[in-house]
Order: C-alpha cells, then structure tokens, then sequence
C-alpha cells in the first residue's frame, strides 16, 4: 500500500524514488486507538493529522460541556493551523472517535522537506490554500442553515458519520440538544427515532 501523501503528491506531478522515500520517512503512519488524543487543549499543535482510516472528533469546552466543532474522516486534515502557525495554545482537543490510522504531518518535517525539495512548497501551498477555500465555503454555508438543514446537509454528504459517532455529538455539532435532533430525525424520517 502506498502512503497517503505520496498517493497525493503523485496526482499533481511526478516523484523521484528519493522523494518518495524522503516523504515516506518524513511523515510516518500511525494507528491510534479509539480515544486517543491527538491534541489537548492548551498544547501547542506542531502536527497535522491527514486521516488515513477512522474518524477524528474535534472540540472545545463551554461551561464544562464539549462543543463539538467538526469531525475528520478518510481524507480529511485534522488540525488547528492557527496554533501551528503562530506557535499558540489551541483552543480544541482532537480526539479519535474511533480507531484511526493518520499520516502525522510535522510541522519542522515538512520545512526540512520544502528545503530539500524546494517544488513541493509551491505544489502543497496552492493545495493547501484550495483545501482552506473550500473549507471556508463549507463552513460558511454549514453555518447558515438551520439545524434541520444541517442534519440534512450531513445526510446527503457524510451519511457516514451519522452510524460512526453517538447522536449526542452529532447534536452538539449541530449545535442543538439531543432531543431535538431526535425530533429533527423523526420529523425527516417519519417515524420514530430512539
């Protein structure tokens, strides 16, 4: 099995067996067990997580109570930028909802990479920025909707997640009560929800 980001890199432009390895070595995969937190709040994030297999919940603390913020399944870049970038404590935790194997992207690697091989900082910039629009578009229209659209919204693009994690987080990332998803369920499937 090829490693993610070489799979990545190869579908924007050709790699070298040295840089192949050089990316294989510098990025290793990891599996991690359901609970295990990548991240804490607090810390200063050094890593990105490019999620291989699994699912990542990331949140934060209001009150006492966890704020879910977002989920990371296959593909998906698991990671608070803002907190690598400016060397701040994050605010979230990233924590695995389930078992999940990711390609720990570090922060000093990656620069050693871009140093070596002086074109993978043009490619994974003009990605990383794509990567960035698209998500601010998603969360932008995400937090437009109301939470019926929401729930909506998760059926149709991440039907997976719905059976992956507990309804309580689902809720809390839609930022609504239990109960309430629970009626937005029945309403959207006409039966009774448990």
């Amino acid at each position: 099995m090829k490693h993610i980001l070489v799979e990545s890199l190869a579908q924007l432009t050709y790699l070298s067996e040295e840089e192949t390895l050089a990316i294989e070595q510098s990025f290793p995969i990891k599996t991690m067990g359901k609970g295990t937190c990548l991240l804490y709040e607090g810390q200063i994030a050094r890593d990105a997580f490019l999620v291989v297999q699994g699912c990542v919940r990331k949140y934060w603390m209001d009150d006492g109570e966890e704020v879910t913020a977002d989920f990371y399944t296959e593909g998906h870049t698991a990671a608070d930028f803002h907190s690598v970038a400016n060397k701040q404590p994050t605010r979230y935790t990233f924590i695995c909802a389930e078992e999940t194997t990711v390609a720990v992207v570090n922060a000093e690697k990656e620069a050693a990479l871009y140093k070596r091989f002086p074109r993978f900082e043009t490619i994974c910039r003009v990605e990383f920025e794509k990567m960035i629009g698209a998500n601010e578009h998603k969360l932008a229209t995400f937090n437009a909707q109301t939470p019926e659209e929401k729930y909506r919204t998760l059926l149709v693009d991440r039907p997976d997640l719905l059976q992956r994690v507990p309804q309580y987080q689902i809720a809390s990332y839609l930022g609504i009560k239990p109960e309430t998803l629970s009626r937005i369920r029945k309403r959207i499937t006409g039966k009774k929800v448990n």
